[in-house]
């Protein structure tokens, strides 16, 4: 297991689902020895209702984030180069990761988590695919970090 970083920054493509699951899990986790941010390649869409449901279950709140996206990232002051870890949670938000960085000496991991949006049909089908989601993240940070200190 690797030692945590001091910052980094999880993403995704709209903001809404996995890189802020990412985000209120590393901090439930890891509590305040890392600086986490997440952000999207978009932020055309509010915070998935079904994504704070099921964080909720762990004890992660959701329910006050608010989207953003890389170029509102940066416009508001908040500098790529300033974290130590980019992780991508989507293809897109990799690319755009990768492409933003090319002149900074920072790492890009991919973790490929999976999309619950758009599956199930009744919405216990859909809440048990959230659930997937956030315990894959949940299995990634601790396989990267380790166990809660």
């Amino acid at each position: 297991m690797g030692s945590l970083p001091q910052s980094i920054l999880f993403c995704c493509d709209h903001n809404a689902v996995r890189s802020p699951m990412a985000e209120g899990i590393m901090k439930k986790l890891y509590g305040f020895e890392t600086y986490v941010q997440s952000v999207g390649v978009m932020n055309d869409l509010e915070i998935d209702g079904f994504a704070i449901a099921v964080c909720e279950e762990i004890g992660v709140a959701l329910n006050r984030h608010r989207s953003r996206s890389f170029d509102e990232m940066e416009e508001n002051g908040e500098a790529l180069s300033g974290f130590d870890l980019i992780v991508a949670l989507s293809p897109a938000s990799q690319r755009r990761a990768l492409d933003l960085t090319r002149f900074y000496h920072l790492k890009v991991e991919y973790w490929p988590i999976m999309d619950p949006t758009g599956l199930g049909e009744t919405r216990e089908q859909k809440l048990n695919v959230y659930r997937q989601t956030r315990d894959q993240l949940v299995d990634h940070l601790k396989r990267k970090w380790g166990a809660q200190p």
